[in-house]
C-alpha cells in the first residue's frame, strides 16, 4: 500500500518537493500530507502489533481514529475544492466526476467507524482497516503512469480490488476460511464503487454537484 501510494503521487507530490509541489491550493496541500501520514500510521501500527507492543498501538489507535476522522472532513474539503475549480480527469464532467471522491469519503468513513467498533476484536478490525484504506488506494492508482489505467476509474477499481483478492488469499491460508468481516466490508466497497458512476450521471446528482461547486467558490 505504501509502494502504491507512492508510484502514485511521485510525480507531483513526493518527488515534487512534497509541500513545494506546485500544488493548486492549501487545502489540496493539507489533504495530501493527512492522507500520506495514515499510510505511514498503517506502517507504525502493523509493525508494533508484529513486535507485541498492542499496549502501544492501542494507545495510537485512538488518535489513528482522530486522524481518520480529520481526513474525511479534508477529503470532502479538496473535492469540493476541485469541482470548484473545475478540475478532474481530461474529458470527464467535473459535477459528474464529483461522486467518485464523495463516495470514497463516505466508504472511509463507514468502515473506520466499524473498525472502530471493532477495536476489541482484532481479526475483524484489521481486516476493516485494511479494506477501508483499499478505498483510497483508488486515487494513487488512477495516476500510475500507465496509459490503459491513467484515470479509468473502472479500471483503476479493478486494479485496487487487488488488495481484496490478496486479503482472501491471506484468509483461506490463515485460516481456511474467509473471513466474515472481508467479505461485508469487501463486498461494500465494491457496491458502492460499482453504483456511483451511473449514479453521477443523474440529474439529480448534477444539481446537488452545482450546488456544491457554488457553495465552494
Amino acid at each position: 500500500m505504501l509502494g502504491t501510494a507512492f508510484v502514485g503521487f511521485a510525480r507531483t507530490y513526493y518527488l515534487a518537493g512534497v509541500f513545494h509541489a506546485p500544488l493548486p491550493s492549501l487545502i489540496i496541500h493539507l489533504h495530501g500530507a493527512a492522507f500520506s501520514c495514515w499510510i505511514l500510521l498503517l506502517v507504525t501500527q502493523t509493525s508494533l502489533v508484529s513486535a507485541g507492543r498492542v499496549d502501544i498501538h492501542r494507545r495510537l489507535g485512538i488518535a489513528g481514529f482522530v486522524w481518520g476522522c480529520l481526513m474525511v472532513i479534508l477529503g470532502v474539503l479538496a473535492a469540493t475544492d476541485s469541482l470548484a475549480r473545475g478540475a478532474g480527469p481530461a474529458g470527464r464532467d467535473p459535477r459528474a466526476f464529483y461522486i467518485v471522491p464523495l463516495t470514497d469519503m463516505l466508504i472511509f468513513a463507514t468502515l473506520l467507524f466499524f473498525a472502530f467498533r471493532a477495536r476489541r476484536d482484532s481479526p475483524s478490525h484489521k481486516r476493516i482497516i485494511f479494506i477501508a484504506t483499499t478505498g483510497l488506494l483508488i486515487a494513487a492508482i488512477a495516476r500510475w503512469p500507465m496509459a490503459f489505467s491513467y484515470r479509468k476509474n473502472f479500471i483503476d477499481a479493478l486494479l485496487s480490488y487487488i488488495f481484496l483478492i490478496i486479503l482472501i488469499a491471506y484468509d483461506l491460508w490463515s485460516t481456511r476460511k474467509v473471513h466474515r468481516a472481508t467479505l461485508w466490508a469487501g463486498a461494500f466497497l465494491i457496491f458502492v464503487q460499482q453504483i456511483r458512476l451511473p449514479i453521477g450521471k443523474t440529474a439529480a446528482w448534477h444539481a446537488f454537484a452545482s450546488w456544491a461547486q457554488t457553495l465552494g467558490r
